[in-house]
């Protein structure tokens, strides 16, 4: 299904409450404050944020409710939170703090089941699902976690029917091949995801240009675009990416 508006969604990661860039999941270096990147980023016409805590250990959980509850009295778009969201306590806690959509991983490869319990408790709307894929042949890939160290040995397209079948509301589909370098999304991987299922896809990992971008709604068939360095380096602002792509045929939100 096609949902007319394009979004941009700059992605926050955040390690230990500072937002971070790396590539190929590592190499990180310092971004800045959460709550002053999210805020310059309303100002600037995103249309929603992503907060991404990638060392959701048990006292970082803490460390990004407090930076969603603070975000949440100073940003009016919507916020989406992953990293470490393994039961449904920890959704209720982030939903509570004024986070609109919670993104799950590696728990729901554990366990699918978290996911029909999570669409049933919060609603569908609520539930975006992380892929993280590696290509590991011609048109084939796998899921991969722990930072792409492991091959769950599951076809990522599959695993996408699946859980669209389960109750995701939305899938958030990394390339882990293309994350960080900047050469452009694995459209693809977005466009074969996008024929099995019927909610929208969100490409990320490899923005570079604007073009990469437009091409990922074309060529990729995805409903959103998420991007971290080009945005908090300020390589590509985003209401000049939105404007191109308005003049390239492609509807954003204004």
């Amino acid at each position: 299904m096609e949902y007319f508006a394009k979004r941009i969604i700059p992605c926050l990661d955040v390690d230990r409450g500072r937002v971070v860039k790396g590539v190929n999941f590592v190499g990180l270096r310092d971004a800045g404050d959460p709550i002053e990147v999210a805020k310059r980023y309303n100002r600037e016409g995103a249309d929603e944020i992503t907060f991404l805590d990638i060392t959701a250990s048990h006292e970082n959980r803490d460390t990004i409710v407090d930076v969603v509850r603070e975000v949440a009295k100073e940003v009016f778009i919507p916020l989406t939170v992953g990293g470490g969201i393994r039961k449904l306590d920890d959704i209720y806690r982030l939903l509570n703090v004024g986070c609109d959509k919670v993104s799950i991983n590696s728990a729901g490869i554990d366990r699918p089941d978290f996911i029909d319990e999570a669409s049933k408790r919060f609603g569908s709307q609520c539930i975006v699902v992380a892929i993280d894929a590696k290509r590991v042949g011609d048109g084939r890939w796998h899921i991969f976690t722990h930072g792409g160290r492991v091959d769950r040995e599951i076809d990522a397209v599959e695993w996408a029917r699946e859980v669209y079948s389960r109750g995701a509301g939305e899938l958030l589909i990394t390339s882990m091949d293309s994350d960080g370098t900047k050469a452009g999304f694995d459209n693809e991987l977005n466009s074969k995801i996008a024929e099995v299922v019927d909610i929208p896809i969100i490409a990320s990992g490899g923005a570079g240009t604007m073009e990469h971008i437009r091409d990922a709604f074309i060529e990729g068939e995805a409903d959103a675009a998420l991007a971290a360095s080009i945005f908090h380096f300020r390589e590509i602002d985003i209401l000049d990416l939105k404007r191109y792509l308005r003049e390239s045929g492609i509807a954003v939100r204004v």
